[in-house]
């Protein structure tokens, strides 16, 4: 089956965060942030370790005082992915920062103030080859932007913002630059992404901010997280979620995933289930992916087969002719189906056994 979008990827230059590549044709990089308090570097670094086993490629960590920022080093010299300090209000953490040798600073213009502190900063990462992530949120505009644009095109204001402070390291001769202009509005975002991809070349770190919970965060951060990718807009992605930071890598990975952008390996569909329906098709499917799941943290599955549970004799057969590996049930026993050709009768206690038997198969003939 074909996958992927028909929409070609922005063109962006390529940037170097410690050992991972951003934009310029580079796959597009999973972000997170931790949420540890950053002064406790046993919690922190122990939460980047858990993220480094989820895949996250780029870690955050918030830098609230000097206490924070002076343990930098410290943490980043423990993991393996590029810890990036995110700074807010206080130039100086982020000199403090850019010394203990982290290859990126997320800075968020609006609320440094002064340029001149901006300026500062610029000249010290530029001595230290670091990248400099301009980061402005809806909450960060300068309230001079807000009056002359107004909040109902925040989208504007937004951009008009990170133009002024690209401007800003453009003039100091400073190109190491990664954008993001986020809100917890979806259409605003969209609409301030897709003017600013307009006008710079710079990576676009992208994602919805203040998304909300698992559930709802997830939704509306695959509304507009999706939209951009499918337009071709972004080199980094985080989800922001008020739930734990595996999570966030999680669904951003499955948003890559659905995209047909960076398969991350099996995936289960089923039918949504109707009064046609004699199998119990959710909990058949929970326990596929749940015995895909282990083999993947095994290391034993990473083949993107589609894999697909289905309960009537309506869909059922056509649904899982298309997938890799399928089974359409029926009352007791369904037909099983591999690359489009009925291999078959099982009975529905051995539903999850044979799938899973056939989808190691698969998986193995596809890596010789």
């Amino acid at each position: 089956m074909k996958t992927g979008l028909p929409w070609k990827r922005k063109k962006t230059i390529k940037v170097r965060i410690g050992s991972l590549e951003i934009g310029g044709g580079a796959p597009i990089a999973v972000e997170s942030m931790t949420k540890t308090d950053t002064r406790d570097a046993a919690a922190t670094v122990r939460q980047i370790r858990s993220l480094e086993r989820a895949g996250c490629e780029l870690v955050r960590v918030a830098v609230p005082d000097m206490a924070a920022a002076k343990i930098l080093g410290k943490i980043a010299s423990r993991v393996k992915i590029p810890v990036v300090a995110d700074i807010h209000f206080d130039h100086r953490l982020a000199l403090v920062a850019l010394e203990e040798g982290l290859p990126g600073i997320r800075l968020n213009p609006g609320n440094i103030g002064n340029p001149k502190k901006v300026e500062e900063v610029v000249r010290i990462a530029e001595a230290n080859r670091a990248c400099i992530r301009i980061g402005v949120n809806a909450g960060s505009v300068g309230p001079d932007l807000l009056a002359r644009h107004g909040l109902d095109a925040l989208d504007r204001a937004m951009v008009e913002s990170a133009m002024g402070h690209v401007a800003i390291l453009e003039s100091l001769g400073f190109h190491r630059t990664v954008v993001s202009v986020k809100s917890s509005d979806v259409p605003a975002t969209v609409r301030a992404y897709r003017e600013l991809s307009q006008l710079v070349r710079y990576p676009l770190h992208i994602g919805i901010t203040e998304a909300g919970t698992m559930f709802n965060g997830s939704v509306v951060s695959a509304a507009g997280i999706g939209i951009l990718l499918s337009e071709g807009i972004g080199d980094t992605v985080r989800v922001s979620l008020a739930a734990s930071p595996i999570r966030e890598v999680e669904v951003a990975y499955q948003i890559l995933d659905v995209l047909g952008i960076r398969p991350t390996g099996p995936r289960v569909i089923c039918c949504p289930t109707c009064g046609r329906c004699e199998i119990d098709v959710a909990r058949i499917a929970r326990q596929v992916e749940a015995q895909v799941k282990a083999l993947q943290r095994k290391s034993l599955l990473k083949a993107p087969l589609r894999i697909a549970v289905m309960g009537c004799a309506v869909n059922g057969p056509g649904e899982a002719r298309h997938a890799d590996v399928g089974i359409a049930g029926g009352k007791g026993e369904g037909l099983l189906f591999r690359k489009g050709k009925i291999v078959g009768k099982v009975r529905e206690r051995d539903f999850v056994r044979e799938l899973v038997r056939h989808i190691i198969a698969l998986a193995n003939e596809t890596s010789r």
